[in-house]
C-alpha cells in the first residue's frame, strides 16, 4: 500500500507539491484512481484523484478512518545528536519505524554537534511513517539544552541511561511501567557530565544501563524505545 502525506487534506484535499509529483510523474496516476492519504494526525483517507497535475494533485475525499498508534503510552526519547548528522538522519528514520511519540535533540554539555536543523529530520519521518502504515507524524523537537528537557518532563515513568558503573543503574527492561508516559534520556558520545546525571536524578529519573555492550548514541536510542515496546507487548 503506498500512502501519501497531505495535513490539510480535511480542509484542502490537494497534495503537497512533492507528494503530488510522486504520485502523477513517478506513478502515473490517472484520474480516477484510488489515492490513501494519511495527514499525520491519526486519520487515513480514502480519496479518488480528480485532476493529475504534478504540482498539485487534486483528490475527492471519499470517506475517512482513525487509525491511531498501536499502543497507549507516549513515548519520548531525548538523544544527543551525534557529530556525523547521517547516524541522526538514520536514528530518525528507525525510530520512526519502531514506534515514538517525541524525538527530543538534547545539547548536553559533552555534545559534539551544537546546531541542528530538523527539517531534514522531518522529512525522513514523514516518509518513514508513510513506509512503516502509520498514520500519526512523532514530533521533532528543535535542539534543547538537557536542562530544559529535564525541567519540563511530565512523564511519570522517566530514564537516564548513563555509561559509568559509579553509579548504581538498573536493568531498563526490568524497570519499564507498562501504559505508562516514558521519557528516556541518551547522552552524547562522551556521556552525561556527573552535573547532568545528579540534576535528572533531582528530577526523578532513574539511572539505567541497557546491558554490558558498549553502544553508539544511536544504536542505545534505538535499543531503549524497542525495550520499551516489547516490554509492553509482552504485559
Amino acid at each position: 500500500m503506498i500512502q501519501f502525506y497531505a495535513p490539510d487534506i480535511a480542509t484542502d484535499p490537494v497534495l503537497p507539491e512533492g507528494e503530488s509529483l510522486h504520485c502523477v510523474k513517478v506513478l502515473r496516476m490517472q484520474p480516477g484512481a484510488a489515492v490513501e492519504v494519511i495527514d499525520g494526525k491519526g486519520r487515513a483517507y480514502s480519496c479518488t484523484l480528480m485532476s493529475a497535475h504534478h504540482k498539485h494533485a487534486i483528490l475527492r475525499i471519499d470517506s475517512c478512518v482513525e487509525r491511531p498508534l498501536p499502543w497507549n503510552y507516549r513515548l519520548s526519547i531525548a538523544v544527543a545528536p551525534t557529530k556525523h548528522l547521517d547516524r541522526m538522519e538514520w536514528l530518525v528514520e528507525k525510530l520512526t519505524e519502531v514506534g515514538i511519540n517525541e524525538f527530543i535533540p538534547a545539547l548536553c554539555e559533552r555534545s559534539e554537534r551544537r546546531e541542528l536543523k530538523t527539517e531534514r529530520l522531518e522529512k525522513i519521518a514523514v516518509s518513514a511513517m508513510k513506509q512503516s502504515l502509520k498514520a500519526v507524524m512523532p514530533e521533532i523537537r528543535p535542539l534543547t539544552p538537557l536542562k530544559t528537557i529535564i525541567g519540563e518532563c511530565t512523564s511519570a515513568a522517566r530514564y537516564i541511561c548513563y555509561c559509568d558503573p559509579a553509579i548504581d543503574r538498573r536493568i531498563l527492561a526490568r524497570e519499564i511501567k507498562p501504559a505508562t508516559d516514558t521519557t528516556i534520556l541518551i547522552g552524547p558520545e562522551g556521556d552525561f557530565s556527573p552535573a547532568e546525571v545528579q540534576l535528572a536524578l533531582d528530577r526523578g529519573f532513574i539511572p539505567v544501563t541497557l546491558g554490558d555492550n558498549r553502544l553508539r548514541t544511536e544504536t542505545a536510542a534505538l535499543f531503549a524505545a524497542s525495550t520499551v515496546h516489547v516490554i509492553n507487548l509482552m504485559n
